[in-house]
């Protein structure tokens, strides 16, 4: 498996998180990211890809290998030829031919120079192939990270209804006591309606997310995540830089694709060489005719100069020079975007940490504070006013945190594939 599923710890999901759909398959970070590697549409298409390439470099060495090619030819006349006078035919009425055509290629450096493109060529398609099943493993990642935050925050949703509705049972039961009135229960019920719907929404939500990854991971069918991936301290400020310009596949992608746009534009003076072909050609003839014996061969050798193209030779080392700088272009500012890119995720996760610390201290607080504010209605000190808006801080609170959570787990995705350590 890949080197960053290997870095992986992987942990149980928490306790309190609801149950998955009734049949929905469960499954692990490592086993999305296989499945979306081997299945899904992206992946099958640059596999495809790379059988093209292997087919347009046997395309290209086949000018620079010998051809062998047969020939059989019969021929009916109507009656034999003989010249006046005389009763000997020189032509035959039934004729038979057969040869063959041997052409070595031996000394043909354009076509040298076709075959080693093709091969540059097709490790530029075995690197592509690379760079789209990184982000293919990346697209997983999202949508698996998607479906435990979605999973957290259906259950924050689900406590902070069932909250509401122990709540505005005890307001009924008040009200029915004669200790309470109709406003406190008719804020109770309000609030538990909207939590219910909050819910519902949740639970919506969490389908879809579900839906993404059996899609991502070519699965006829939704999947649900069985785990809270945690991912492993990422590499050093140090390295980070030096492994985002040697392990991404994206960035080799890109070396190699200007190195072939060099190799290509380096070889445009192989277009002024001339070229020279050898033929051999075996014969049988049936019957043999007083021009051609029964047997016999012929050999060739044919120089080939060009002498005046009308410019296209030139035309073409221009573009190829263009394609090699536009190669390196494109590759300067992938490292510049690829070093970038690891900057803003080693901040975004310092940050992330100090916001998570904070998202959960506030969630804790607000949960005390709608405990003491549920003691203080109970004792009539105060109105449900208070423990309402304690319940919405508290429930909005918990949801800052999952949010936290997930900023900090798609950080550590980030800052992993920035480096080139994920996949």
């Amino acid at each position: 498996m890949h080197s960053a599923l290997v870095a992986l710890v992987i942990l149980a999901q928490p306790s309190g998180a609801p149950a998955p759909a009734q049949g929905l398959p469960r499954i692990t970070l490592e086993e999305a990211v296989r499945r979306s590697l081997a299945k899904n549409v992206a992946t099958l298409v640059s596999v495809s890809e790379i059988r093209r390439a292997e087919g347009l470099l046997s395309e290209a060495r086949s000018g620079s290998l010998p051809t062998l090619v047969g020939n059989g030819t019969y021929t009916r006349l109507d009656a034999d030829r003989t010249f006046p006078g005389s009763t000997t035919p020189f032509l035959r009425a039934d004729q038979l031919n057969l040869n063959a055509v041997v052409t070595v290629p031996l000394l043909v450096p354009s076509r040298w120079a076709q075959w080693s493109h093709g091969a540059d060529n097709l490790d530029v398609a075995k690197a592509s192939d690379a760079d789209v099943r990184r982000q293919t493993a990346i697209t997983a990642a999202r949508a698996y990270l998607a479906i435990v935050a979605q999973k957290r925050q259906l259950d924050v949703t689900i406590r902070a209804r069932d909250t509401a509705r122990e709540h505005y049972v005890y307001a009924r039961t008040r009200r029915e006591g004669g200790l309470g009135n109709r406003v406190d229960e008719a804020r109770a019920e309000q609030e538990l309606a909207s939590d219910e719907a909050q819910v519902h929404g949740a639970l919506n939500n969490l389908f879809r997310t579900q839906e993404a990854l059996g899609v991502i991971t070519g699965d006829n069918t939704a999947l649900d995540a069985a785990e809270d991936p945690v991912f492993a301290a990422p590499p050093s400020a140090a390295d980070a830089i030096r492994d985002a310009e040697q392990r991404r596949e994206d960035v080799r992608a890109a070396h190699l694709r200007a190195s072939a746009a060099d190799h290509v534009s380096r070889d445009s003076w192989l277009d002024y060489l001339p070229t020279l072909l050898g033929t051999f050609q075996p014969f049988y003839q049936a019957p043999p005719t007083t021009t051609t014996p029964r047997t016999g061969w012929t050999a060739q050798l044919l120089l080939s100069i060009n002498i005046y193209d009308g410019g296209i030779r030139s035309g073409q080392a221009k573009e190829r020079d263009a394609l090699a700088n536009e190669a390196h272009a494109q590759l300067d500012g992938l490292l510049r975007q690829a070093r970038s890119e690891v900057r803003v995720a080693f901040d975004f996760l310092q940050q992330a940490d100090a916001a998570l610390a904070q998202a959960r201290r506030a969630s804790d607080r607000g949960e005390e504070a709608l405990k003491l504010a549920i003691r203080a209605y109970e004792a009539g000190a105060t109105g449900n006013l208070e423990v309402i808006d304690a319940q919405r801080r508290a429930k909005d609170a918990e949801t800052g945190a999952v949010v936290a959570e997930d900023a900090v787990r798609q950080a550590r995705l980030d800052l992993l594939s920035a480096t080139g350590h994920f996949p």
